[in-house]
């Protein structure tokens, strides 16, 4: 019976790539090696599946369709849950989102075991799936079991929280010159992106931990083999990503309470400034108003009087620049 159900998997598997199914199977031999047959020891990775792929996990690996369906929910948080034989972990990962101008968010990655079965599901691309595989032929890394694996995962992905926090932080001083030449919605709605990005990434990093810590609690009872030195690389990766995480946040957070104030005081300055100007030509409208009718006593307008008036008029609003550039309103 097990060997029919690997035949019919490897049938489904060579013809993959011709019906557009995102299903890879990874054998690990000096790294992770693309195979087109199934066996127990196989990474089964699935990315944006479709409902075939949906239809093959449930059908031909007998993957529960309830834990499919959380997956598919992008705010699924962190966490262990049981069905009948299947164990299934989510962990919240870093990715690019291509709908608003390859900025970043995260969603939930499902990792699957039951017995030798090991099924990983994002219905995102996830930079870091790519880079792991790449990063265990550089290694030529050998599986252990599936805690060595889920181990690996957690570590590839607060690796690139980090790598994606380095470009938010270039993203942050890009804007911050960008304000200080021309504050303009534009520039403010991209600190804003990055303020949203930055607490995904916190509460995401913050639900990883704690998954983590139960992962690590529940490591004794598996007995399986597990790297002590893995575990501890991935406690402090991603202890490391949320703590710069949260610098950057606060950075950017204090940045734009700082802009709020300069844009604050700039309208102010800007206020006192036109005041200025309604008053100082509020001088001589206000005499010419009252004496316009009075002046003329005659056909002629060019009389002393007139002159007076003028030279009054010029006075008072000299007198009244002086002020107020004493006063630093000009």
């Amino acid at each position: 019976m097990a060997s029919a159900v690997q035949e019919i998997i490897g049938f489904f598997t060579f013809f993959r790539n011709f019906v557009g199914y995102m299903i890879k199977y990874l054998v690990s031999k000096n790294g992770y090696q693309e195979t087109r047959e199934y066996s127990d020891d196989v990474w089964v990775n699935v990315t944006t599946p479709n409902r075939r792929d949906i239809a093959i996990l449930e059908n031909e690996f007998g993957v529960p369709l309830s834990f499919i369906n959380d997956i598919e929910d992008n705010e699924e948080r962190p966490r262990v849950e049981y069905e009948d034989d299947w164990r299934m972990i989510i962990i919240r990962v870093p990715i690019k989102l291509k709908e608003e101008g390859d900025f970043f968010g995260t969603a939930p990655l499902g990792i699957l075991t039951s017995g030798e079965k090991f099924i990983t599901i994002c219905h995102h691309e996830a930079e870091m799936i790519e880079d792991l595989v790449y990063f265990s032929r550089r290694k030529s890394f050998q599986r252990k079991n599936a805690n060595d694996l889920i181990l690996h995962l957690m570590l590839s992905s607060s690796v690139w929280y980090m790598k994606y926090l380095k470009r938010l932080n270039a993203e942050i001083k890009d804007g911050e010159k960008n304000l200080q030449k021309s504050i303009r919605n534009e520039e403010l709605l991209e600190m804003m992106r990055i303020e949203r990005t930055l607490v995904h990434f916190i509460t995401s990093l913050r639900g990883n931990e704690l998954l983590l810590q139960k992962f690590k609690s529940a490591l004794p009872k598996t007995n399986k083999p597990f790297d002590d030195d893995l575990l501890e690389d991935v406690e402090i990766e991603m202890q490391q990503a949320r703590v710069t995480a949260n610098v950057h946040s606060d950075i950017l957070t204090g940045m734009m309470d700082a802009f709020a104030a300069v844009i604050s005081n700039n309208v102010n300055v800007i206020m006192k400034r036109l005041t200025s100007f309604s008053i100082v030509l509020m001088f001589p409208t206000l005499i010419a108003s009252y004496f316009g009718m009075n002046l003329e006593k005659t056909s002629e307008i060019w009389t002393p009087e007139f002159y007076l008036v003028i030279a009054g008029s010029v006075l008072l609003s000299i007198l009244g620049v002086w002020f107020f550039k004493k006063k630093n309103w000009l």
